[in-house]
């Protein structure tokens, strides 16, 4: 995915990976309109926080909350920027990975398709086994 015919669309898969993971953060911070929001605050979030982890203590489930929203904020920013690339593929693949398993054991199986987190899941894994990553700091900085 790293030839000229692909550079294009492995920076717009960076991209879109990126801004749906931020868009999820700014939603519980409270930055979406309230038509347009899930949360639309961390209070709300960290309440859906404790249906997906159930079966945490309630002190387990609101760190997972925040843990969650500094990894989807670190991420996308890594993503953006083309740095460490590899890295935040995998730990985006894995981050969505486990909403996707957690959506569906508390939810059922309908609410991770609707939201597309197995999709999301499978997209960042597939941009973290590239050899090359075009137009970023990685491929700046390799010698």
């Amino acid at each position: 995915m790293t030839d000229i015919k692909n550079q294009f669309p492995q920076l717009f898969l960076r991209l879109t990976l990126s801004v749906t993971m931020l868009s999820a953060v700014a939603d519980r911070f409270g930055w979406w309109s309230k038509e347009n929001s899930s949360w639309g605050n961390m209070a709300s979030f960290e309440e859906y926080t404790r249906k997906l982890t159930f079966f945490l203590p309630e002190a387990l489930s609101t760190f997972s909350g925040y843990a969650a929203t500094f990894l989807e904020i670190l991420f996308p920013l890594m993503l953006i920027l083309g740095f460490k690339t590899k890295m935040a593929a995998y730990g985006s693949s894995l981050l969505l990975l486990i909403f996707a398993v957690s959506m569906t054991i508390a939810l059922g199986a309908k609410a991770p398709l609707d939201y597309s987190v197995w999709v999301g899941s499978a997209a960042a894994l597939l941009l973290a086994v590239q050899q090359r990553y075009s137009f970023s700091i990685d491929q700046l900085t390799k010698k």
